[in-house]
């Protein structure tokens, strides 16, 4: 503890922190201008393999069974992560984004219908949308915790809102108390995007149980992976068979004998063997790194929380998990002297750390005006009603948000605890000399 002041306040319930910087800490120079780098090690890499996934990955090999069957592998994984999320049911997909479909397949998406989303997400939340040709509806942000606003969902219902697509961003939860109300009050399903939220919970029940379906991906960068993979769970078993059906091109489930009969239009999008073989594997570790992350992202919310300019996310009153896929947190220029966001990214960098600007306004993206513009979407929704779309999607608190939005990926939370004191003092150590750096970009 000699890089840490801690002050008790009696005078109040919590106690509160005192940061004090190192006496070298505190004269240095950023590494941008000149000064050392303030992290000697890298931080750890990704993904975190040992020789449990090799042995996985040859069983598998050697078996010769290396697509889905029944009672092999892909279904050996679907009991467990149906085990591990508290759901009934469990596909496995090729993809999160193969997921999302299923789910929105399954629930009859389709020409003509709404889905609510968040602005501020991965761009497959509404790539599946759009794969269906439904029309996706959005929902501001808000800021404080990079979440859709829950309170401003009914506001954006219309009579062709066929379903509700909320993500659990970062590994954090989205307000699902307000959401299922809404739900529930306008007989509107609610598919939860997961796909950054394994482990995460809401009122200790794991993120993707609540809604009629939920989502994972299993791609490189998440907390549980596969290189790509995803699943889809729920506890409605007419929702899991059709979306079982569409993910094995429209077969039934339940056919005694393989045949060239189907029972409804789909899509190949089966996980391998190969990939629930490591998925298995992987998933003892899981709850060991979840822990470690939440440790070291609490510590590290502490030490920034002290830096003025400097705002983790927080968390709704709900949330009594969270997966810390990623830190965000938002820069406030202003109190850096100005200093831009990406010079700010440049300086960290070059103290060591790694970080990202994170996602730029998905409702603004280009490709999406042109697919509305596409003559499909003429045909199935007319003009007039795609430019009252174009008027009703304006996110301005969403676009704030981009502006300030920095990120730090999970792997980071699994260095060591000093690695978080670096943070905070090239943190502190930028912000000290933020007009000199600033300089820098003229």
């Amino acid at each position: 503890m000699n890089r840490r002041n801690l002050v008790i306040s009696l005078g109040g319930a919590a106690s509160l922190w005192r940061w004090a910087p190192t006496a070298a800490a505190a004269s240095a120079r950023p590494a941008i201008l000149g000064g050392a780098p303030t992290v000697k090690t890298a931080f750890p890499a990704w993904p975190l393999t040992d020789e449990s996934d090799e042995r996985a990955l040859l069983r598998v090999l050697r078996s010769g069974i290396w697509n889905r069957v029944r009672g092999g592998q892909v279904e050996e994984f679907e009991a467990e992560f149906a085990r591990l999320t508290g759901a009934l049911h469990c596909l496995a997909t090729a993809n999160g984004t193969s997921a999302l479909l299923a789910a929105l397949a399954a629930l009859e998406i389709g020409p003509g219908d709404e889905v609510i989303v968040p602005p501020y997400t991965f761009v497959a939340t509404v790539n599946a949308v759009l794969a269906l040709h439904a029309l996706p509806i959005f929902v501001d942000s808000d800021p404080t915790t990079f979440q859709i606003d829950a309170s401003r969902i009914e506001a954006a219902i219309t009579s062709r809102t066929r379903a509700i697509l909320p993500v659990h961003l970062g590994g954090n939860v989205a307000d699902m108390d307000q959401i299922l109300a809404v739900s529930r009050r306008r007989n509107i399903p609610v598919v939860e995007d997961a796909c950054q939220a394994h482990l995460a919970e809401w009122r200790k029940r794991r993120a993707g149980s609540l809604g009629a379906a939920g989502c994972f991906s299993f791609q490189a960068s998440k907390n549980l992976t596969s290189g790509e993979g995803g699943a889809l769970i729920t506890s409605d078993l007419a929702l899991y068979e059709r979306a079982w059906s569409f993910h094995n091109n429209g077969r039934r489930r339940l056919a005694q004998t393989p045949s060239f009969t189907y029972q409804a239009t789909g899509l190949n999008l089966r996980l391998t063997a190969f990939q629930s073989a490591l998925l298995l594997s992987q998933l003892r570790r899981l709850e060991e790194q979840s822990r470690k992350r939440e440790e070291n992202a609490t510590y590290l919310t502490r030490l920034l929380k002290e830096i003025p300019g400097i705002s983790p996310a927080e968390e709704y009153a709900g949330c009594t998990r969270n997966a810390y896929h990623l830190y965000m947190f938002r820069y406030d220029a202003a109190r850096f002297a100005g200093l831009s966001k990406a010079q700010f990214l440049k300086a960290l960098r070059a103290e060591g750390i790694p970080a990202s600007a994170g996602y730029s306004p998905l409702n603004q993206e280009a490709f999406l005006l042109e697919t509305l513009e596409s003559r499909a979407y003429q045909t199935i929704y007319g003009r007039k009603l795609l430019q009252e779309w174009k008027e009703r999607n304006h996110c301005p608190r969403n676009d704030l948000l981009c502006r300030q939005a920095v990120w730090f990926s999970q792997n980071m939370l699994l260095a060591p605890r000093t690695q978080m004191d670096a943070i905070a003092d090239a943190i502190r150590k930028i912000q000290r000399h933020a007009a000199e750096v600033s300089r820098l970009e003229g």
